[in-house]
């Protein structure tokens, strides 16, 4: 069995390790956990492990983040994997900070790149695993809040945070989708 695991970010060094980027953190940090390097795929940076038997290609899109789903497309028909074993990755603003929500589907509650890859999958029923980066910030100001570094408190809890989102993704693969939810929603 094949899985797809989607990590969202923005390629360059001004976007490494802001909040809108936690999906290439999360990424990063599976495939560190998998023992894996990235290197560089067609529209990704693509890693590849194994986990109980279980193949997991992990890719964090290079073509920005309102853009990933001709990625994701791609790498679902290149390695033909079923879209139940796709898990994309993503920040949340609808979300408190640190807070991890897996989801069977939705709609893309004003993301920009989940609007992308809805539109390039022509469907809503694809998992993926939301993470709160919280909405503290004065109005108007999203987009400099969703792009901004996180605060020294944010970072101290990060690590942790991070940890419980590759322990997820980990169950999302050898345990299932609904398994994992029971788990791990609402923790």
């Amino acid at each position: 069995m094949k899985y797809l695991i989607a990590g969202l970010g923005n390629i360059g060094p001004d976007y490494v390790h802001t909040r809108h980027n936690i999906g290439f953190d999360v990424a990063d940090a599976l495939a560190k956990s998998l023992s894996t390097d990235f290197s560089s795929g067609k529209k990704v940076w693509v890693a590849e492990g194994k986990l109980k038997g279980r193949q997991v290609h992990i890719i964090k899109p290079t073509t920005y983040m309102n853009l990933s789903g001709e990625a994701i497309r791609y790498w679902l028909q290149e390695l033909k994997i079923p879209k139940e074993n796709l898990l994309v990755v993503t920040d949340d603003l609808a979300l408190p900070f640190g807070t991890l929500r897996m989801k069977p589907s939705g709609g893309a509650a004003g993301h920009n790149g989940l609007t992308n890859i809805i539109e390039y999958l022509q469907t809503e029923q694809f998992a993926r695993l939301r993470f709160g980066i919280g909405n503290n910030y004065p109005k108007g100001k999203q987009v400099d809040y969703v792009l901004g570094h996180w605060t020294t408190t944010e970072s101290a809890d990060l690590v942790p945070r991070v940890e419980i989102a590759v322990e997820m993704i980990k169950s999302f693969v050898s345990a299932g989708l609904a398994l994992t939810m029971n788990t791990y929603n609402n923790k």
